[in-house]
């Protein structure tokens, strides 16, 4: 049998079908089909459960070019095939809605997967959210965009970003350099983040007149923060002084997202984690809202979604 796809311009099809029709071919291999393209219209041929397959993640494609995302490059194909190819009830790949906010590349950024979409939507309707799951999953990239799109439409007068300063168990004090020097690796991926949202003069701006803070944690101690998106990241290091410490931080008309990844703490043994106990006295407070990621939302390399799932496994 065969279905036909409605494509806009000629462009569309070129992003679509890939160099030399590289990405048709991939399609077609994976989905067992055949693509032919006349003028704007894509022919789907095969079985008719193939065919609902590869029309679901074309359309998934052509609507994330149409809000402006870029151009799904090898990876980002390989990964979508495998969700599109086996879709799974929780994790699921949806249709793009209109996204979070625009890069300063000018490209959209928004949800992928259906919990990343429950993220999105949390942090608007709720206060405090905890993002918990593993690396790549999105959880402090949809939050900075979330800060940023709240900031552009003057929700927040600031945004705070804050990480607890411990790796795999170094200290601050035997770290060369100031005190600027010290933090700044730990604050990194924070800075990073930003800066794809937002050009550099005007994050420096906004840094320069407190508008957007970057801080460790411990700089949070007795402070009330009002009119602010706050975000704590790696929130898996912190103690459970140092969390009931941040989350009592919070101010009027303010928002705190916390994420972390409660299997890769580098707190000393015997420790106790502050993320798991808030998640043991918090999970039925009224306005908190706990997310929970799996493998499923890893929007990375493919082989990144396969390691997190052989981990689970081998854990169980």
């Amino acid at each position: 049998m065969d279905e036909i796809v409605k494509l806009h311009t000629h462009r569309e099809a070129q992003d679509l079908l890939g160099l030399h029709d590289a990405k048709a071919k991939l399609i077609e291999k994976e989905f067992k089909v055949k693509l032919t393209l006349r003028a704007e219209h894509l022919k789907i041929s095969g079985t008719s459960a193939n065919i609902k397959k590869a029309r679901g993640l074309i359309e998934y494609i052509l609507a994330s070019y149409r809000l402006g995302q870029t151009d799904a490059g090898k990876l980002d194909l390989a990964y979508l095939i495998a969700n599109f190819k086996k879709p799974r009830k929780t994790g699921s790949l949806e249709i793009p809605d209109t996204g979070v906010t625009r890069a300063s590349s000018g490209k959209q950024i928004g949800p992928k997967t259906t919990g990343q979409r429950e993220y999105v939507e949390a942090m608007k309707k709720f206060d405090i959210v905890f993002g918990i799951g593993p690396a790549g999953t999105g959880k402090t990239y949809l939050a900075m965009a979330s800060a940023v799109e709240a900031l552009k439409k003057q929700e927040v007068r600031r945004i705070i970003l804050t990480r607890p300063a411990i790796e795999a168990g170094e200290s601050l004090g035997f770290l060369p350099g100031d005190m600027h020097e010290k933090i700044s690796p730990y604050l990194r991926p924070l800075y990073d983040a930003l800066y794809d949202m937002m050009e550099a003069e005007r994050i420096e701006k906004y840094i320069e007149t407190g508008i957007i803070e970057v801080a460790p944690l411990a700089y949070m101690r007795g402070r009330t923060l009002n009119d602010a998106f706050i975000i704590l990241d790696e929130a898996q290091n912190c103690t459970a002084e140092q969390m009931k410490m941040f989350l009592t931080r919070l101010g009027f008309d303010s928002k705190a997202v916390i994420t972390g990844d409660i299997t890769q703490s580098d707190l000393p043994n015997g420790k106790p984690i502050g993320l798991l106990q808030a998640q043991d006295i918090l999970n039925n407070t009224e306005g908190i809202k706990f997310i929970y990621f799996g493998g499923f939302d890893v929007v990375r390399h493919a082989l990144v979604q396969r390691i997190i799932e052989a981990y689970d496994k081998a854990t169980r």
